[in-house]
């Protein structure tokens, strides 16, 4: 199962403070762990929500609302996608990870990300087949 691990963001990932060179390693180290055992497909750091846009949708149309936006609670500072066996497994991993905010509260938020099987009937092998061709479409192209 694939799992996206969701670093919320802190008042200091907000005001963009970068990490120190103590967590850059270990940050590091633990991404090495998580490559090492098979778990780590990708991650990474998110800039401060001041330098993103949200795209709201109505039926009626979309607005854009550029950033900050509030409440640092509801914000990702970053992200991993893990290929683990189960959620104990992802647990297990999410517990060995360093504070990813230090002097801070750090928090991981685990999400089973929704597989192709997840869909039931809905997904017909019609369906499943153009997914799976987007799929490699889009490997193809980041591999360049």
């Amino acid at each position: 199962m694939r799992v996206l691990v969701i670093v919320k963001a802190s008042k200091n990932s907000e005001a963009g403070v970068m990490p120190d060179r103590k967590l850059m390693m270990d940050m590091l180290a633990f991404n090495e762990a998580l490559v090492n055992a098979g778990v780590m497909v990708s991650g990474d750091g998110l800039h401060p929500s001041s330098k993103g846009v949200r795209v709201h949708f109505t039926d009626a149309g979309q607005t854009v609302v550029p950033g900050p936006f509030g409440n640092t609670q509801e914000l990702v500072g970053g992200f991993w996608i893990w290929e683990v066996a189960s959620m104990e497994d992802a647990l297990a991993w999410a517990r060995r990870c360093p504070n990813p905010m230090p002097g801070e509260e750090g928090v991981l938020e685990l999400r089973p990300i929704i597989m192709a099987e997840d869909f039931g009937e809905a997904m017909t092998p019609e369906l499943k087949a153009a997914e799976e061709r987007l799929r490699a479409e889009s490997e193809a192209r980041r591999k360049g």
